[in-house]
């Protein structure tokens, strides 16, 4: 039985998340059902000038990751469908990453409002005590932003602010690096093995350029 990870994808800024993660579940041989909302498909315009439509998301969704989707295990619901597969607990899936997560969506999650499919899903895999993973970007952050963000711990999810760890690479990290960090830190938290960050191992970084060969 197909088990895919659900990405949900919300319009709060940092897109490049959400196509890190998108491409480590696939690296990991992993199926994904993706639902971009549809203030993530202006993010995703902005942040990258490509188009997300329904009508041809195989074709945006390459171009998006940059890669050949060929043969990936995907599927694509659209925000709107509430009567999608992950919109009911009988359908089987792993559990969901929501990355990024907008102070909307967290709130909505949060609440079970249920307003779009992206909302439901979350919700549903919260109820089935599903690993879900909840990614917030904004800052600095309210009070009640935060009571949403308590709310959803306390249902279960694992709330992973997009906070990018600098010990892998320093000073002189990429942005691509750490995305990468934070995707990494998604996939652990959902256990699924991937070599998208150097992982602290004790030692100083000082110390692991003094000992690379030259």
């Amino acid at each position: 039985m197909r088990e895919p990870w659900v990405v949900g994808v919300s319009g709060a800024s940092g897109t490049p998340y959400a196509a890190a993660v998108v491409r480590g579940l696939l690296d990991a041989g992993q199926a994904v059902d993706l639902i971009v909302s549809r203030a993530a498909r202006l993010t995703v315009l902005d942040e990258t000038g490509r188009p997300f439509r329904d009508a041809h998301w195989a074709e945006d969704l390459a171009a998006w990751l940059g890669r050949d989707l060929a043969g990936a295990d995907l599927r694509h619901w659209p925000a709107g469908d509430l009567a999608a597969g992950p919109s009911s607990g009988s359908y089987p899936v792993r559990g969901m990453a929501v990355v990024p997560a907008s102070t909307a969506a967290c709130a909505g999650i949060a609440i079970g409002l249920s307003k779009d499919l992206l909302q439901r899903a979350a919700e549903v895999n919260l109820k089935e005590r599903r690993p879900v993973v909840v990614v917030p970007r904004e800052t600095p952050v309210t009070r009640s932003h935060l009571e949403h963000l308590i709310a959803l711990h306390d249902a279960g999810a694992v709330v992973l602010p997009a906070s990018p760890g600098f010990y892998g690479a320093g000073a002189a990290a990429s942005a691509a690096q750490l995305v990468d960090f934070v995707a990494g830190k998604v996939l652990d938290a959902l256990g699924v093995p991937h070599t998208l960050f150097r992982r602290w191992s004790g030692e100083l970084a000082a110390a692991r350029r003094d000992a690379d060969p030259a």
